[in-house]
């Protein structure tokens, strides 16, 4: 349980595993969830909101394992105001000291209306003894009342009011759908803080969605007001158009301490690493001029700039690019370079190789090496990348051999020959109207799954025509989505690594698909 906050202290609560995870297109496997969970704990957020454990047999598995392995952070689960959601929230969390249920529901009128069709008694009754059952498990208790930005002000005190009587130590004030504005959302913590009697027995949190384009900007304004702990994604992940992207709230009161006065436990020098591990697993490319992880966030093209950056780097530099784990100008290893090298580099990296996982590794890179004169940083995290979906997946599907006849002159032909997981080898020859199109339907005929691709994109891991290509491809069945990303120097197999990363998700998970209904 976290210590009760300080005036200075900030809080950061990481929900990238259970609101993340509910990003249009994204799945997780349980192995990816603590591959993140990992590296969360390596950036020392202070909570990791691990999942929604009553949703499915995968989260709670999910939420049971990070619970239990990961060491520093509190592991938090959501658990609706329902008495089997906080009982399978208390049984995933058994055991474990440093935890916490976080325990919702709809306060305003018209989810009252439409969505809940309760009457705001019912709906206050069925807050506090959410809260008292989630007490009988962990001491620690988080409450949510769902879109609290558009709730009336003096039924939100009254709701608030009663569940910190009832034992919670944290109330989160949810901007679920991404309404309000810094000051109006300000002025909402201020008026809590004072119209709430018993408000200084628990954390004020926030939770503000960007459906605006304002929720780093409301969770810092509610920072100002008096909130103490921020919930948020990396990379902004979440919900429609996702969440306050943690990055950006931690940066500004890293880089604006002087005006804030605050402090966080972040080692900020992870927030790199964190955003590259997240977007890679997720399949979510971060756009290019995304504040503070984007690939142009230090870089500098007009001539202006650069003299001014040469001569004084805070001329146009606010931040330390260090100081943030970011990837500019990477060191390279190329085709002489051994083990040694190789592994020192990963190690510095945050890839820490057995010596089997070494040699499995260096006969992929002295591939790669073969065919591009050098290999950078950002080359090799995808190397790895791809050798994660493999351990990830080793008792799925696998490409073993591709061969692609096209041109335009001519019908595209594709020859695919797959690892199957009885361990057998299976090939298939297709035409299409494409060379993906035809090695998409070559797969197609091996698994027999009746998939349609919705989404194809690709791009180059560094810049130069012997850069190693990237493609990430969404996959819909039975009306729910699934992503895969597959990497190599030939666009074409990378593609097919793609496509049936993302069948073998639809394999892995599709059984433990849950309701992503909107929550907080």
């Amino acid at each position: 349980m976290i210590e009760r906050a300080n005036d200075n202290k900030v809080i950061i609560f990481d929900t990238t595993l259970r609101d993340g995870e509910q990003t249009a297109g994204a799945g997780l496997t349980v192995e990816e969830k603590i591959r993140i969970a990992r590296q969360l704990a390596k950036l020392k957020v202070d909570v990791i909101e691990a999942g929604f454990a009553g949703s499915s047999p995968g989260d709670f598995e999910a939420v049971k394992r990070i619970a239990n392995e990961i060491q520093g952070p509190v592991v938090a689960t959501l658990a609706r105001g329902v008495a089997s959601d906080i009982d399978a929230a208390g049984k995933a969390l058994d055991g474990v000291k440093n935890s916490r249920i976080h325990t919702f529901i709809s306060s305003s009128d018209v989810h009252l209306m439409h969505q809940m069709k309760k009457d705001r008694e019912s709906i206050m009754a069925m807050a506090v003894d959410s809260v008292k059952r989630a007490k009988q498990y962990v001491e620690d208790v988080e409450f949510s009342p769902m879109d609290a930005s558009r709730t009336e002000p003096e039924y939100l005190y009254a709701i608030l009011e009663e569940v910190i009587e009832a034992g919670a130590t944290t109330v989160n004030i949810p901007d679920t759908v991404g309404y309000s504005n810094p000051k109006e959302f300000g002025e909402l913590i201020r008026s809590i803080k004072s119209k709430v009697s018993n408000i200084e027995q628990a954390v004020i949190s926030v939770h503000c969605h960007n459906d605006l384009g304002m929720a780093t900007a409301n969770s810092l304004g509610a920072i100002e007001a008096g909130a103490r702990q921020i919930e948020g994604c990396i990379n902004g992940l979440g919900e429609r158009a996702g969440n306050a992207a943690l990055e950006e709230v931690i940066m500004a009161l890293v880089t604006r301490k002087n005006y804030y006065n605050l402090q966080t436990g972040i080692d900020t020098k992870e927030i790199g690493p964190s955003s590259r591990l997240i977007s890679s697993i997720f399949g979510f490319p971060i756009q290019y001029n995304k504040a503070v992880v984007g690939q142009n966030a230090f870089r500098h093209s007009s001539g202006i700039h650069q003299d001014g950056f040469l001569k004084e780097k805070s001329t146009f530099e606010i931040m330390e690019s260090e100081n943030v784990g970011w990837r500019g100008e990477a060191l390279v290893l190329g085709k002489l370079s051994g083990r040694a090298g190789l592994r020192a580099r990963l190690k510095e990296l945050g890839y820490t190789l057995t010596d089997d996982q070494l040699n499995e590794v260096f006969v992929t890179f002295k591939e790669l090496a073969d065919n591009k004169r050098e290999v950078t940083d950002m080359d090799l995290d995808a190397l790895m990348s791809e050798q994660h979906r493999i351990a990830d997946i080793k008792s799925r599907y696998e490409v073993k051999e591709i061969n692609v006849v096209c041109g335009n002159l001519r019908v595209p032909k594709a020859e695919v020959t797959l690892l199957c997981p009885d361990g057998q080898e299976r090939f298939y020859s297709s035409n299409g109207t494409g060379p993906v199109d035809a090695v998409c339907k070559a797969i197609d005929s091996i698994i027999d799954t009746e998939v349609e691709l919705t989404e194809f994109s690709v791009s180059g891991v560094t810049e130069g025509i012997d850069s190693l290509g990237e493609v990430t491809i969404r996959i819909e069945h039975n009306g729910s989505i699934y992503s895969g990303r597959g990497s190599d120097k030939d666009i074409v197999v990378a593609s097919a690594k793609a496509y049936v990363n993302a069948i073998n998700r639809l394999i892995l998970i599709g059984n433990q698909e849950k309701d992503i209904t909107e929550v907080v």
